[in-house]
């Protein structure tokens, strides 16, 4: 049964696996504004070497840590990454807080989940499942976008609670309870 964990050194070999396939189709390039896309300008270099990637998931580790240092317009992120046994299945961000840019389009939490892996019901189950750790760290309800033309993710925030709030920047915002009453 997959599960959401802190980032591992572990699934090394699935991972860049599933990095591959993200590149197949077309993330990556400077354009890609993603999670995945900043990742793979970061550190996709030494991600092929067992010492880079561990050095890789210390990063993603540190990250959630208010002390660490960041990128200006970063705020401190817990990553959990979805996995079976060995095999990385997706990734999942939530934001501590929102700054002015995260509010308009970014939201608290975003998630990939690896094209081999799609449209078996991980993204919903990663999303259900990130959402006490979301509560845990004071936030409640989460803001989760997902853009227009993305009738997948919006069945999955539509699927874990999500309530339309509006349209923004070719963005649907949701806000997502955390807590069930």
């Amino acid at each position: 049964m997959p599960d959401l964990v802190t980032p591992t050194p572990t699934v090394r070999v699935s991972f860049l696996q599933a990095m591959q396939e993200f590149l197949a189709e077309g993330r990556g390039t400077a354009e890609d504004n993603s999670m995945i896309g900043h990742e793979f300008r970061e550190y996709a270099a030494v991600w092929s070497s067992p010492v880079g990637f561990a050095a890789y998931v210390a990063d993603l580790r540190a990250a959630a840590r208010e002390e660490t240092p960041r990128p200006n317009g970063f705020v401190p992120s817990t990553t959990l990454w979805y996995v079976e046994d060995e095999e990385y299945l997706g990734r999942l961000a939530i934001r501590h807080r929102l700054t002015p840019f995260l509010l308009e389009v970014g939201g608290h939490i975003g998630y990939d989940v690896r094209p081999g892996a799609r449209r078996r019901g991980h993204a919903t189950a990663m999303l259900a499942a990130a959402l006490p750790t979301s509560r845990d760290l004071g936030i409640d309800p989460v803001l989760v976008t997902c853009d227009t033309d993305n009738e997948g993710s919006r069945k999955v925030i539509e699927a874990n609670g999500g309530v339309l709030e509006d349209e923004r920047n070719g963005k649907l915002r949701y806000w997502v309870p955390t807590s069930r009453s």
